[in-house]
């Protein structure tokens, strides 16, 4: 069975490579570090470009060691 291209790709990528795509994934689709307001009283209000690049460059490094953990 031919693997689609999105496949091809993939294994062609180096492990951060991957690990990059992945954290992109998540950032964009579920809005992670932004800091959106909560109902209620959870609300912490808009975070600094700082605070936002930190919470992206922890997610890499999250994404980066899952990529690379090796199989059980």
């Amino acid at each position: 069975m031919a693997e689609s291209t999105s496949e091809r790709e993939l294994s062609r990528l180096s492990p951060d490579e991957v690990a990059l795509e992945l954290m992109k994934f998540i950032a964009v689709t579920t809005g992670y570090g932004r800091g959106t307001p909560t109902t209620g009283f959870g609300s912490k209000g808009p975070r600094s470009s700082e605070e936002y690049a930190d919470s992206l460059i922890e997610l890499y490094e999250r994404c980066r060691s899952l990529i690379r953990k090796e199989p059980k």
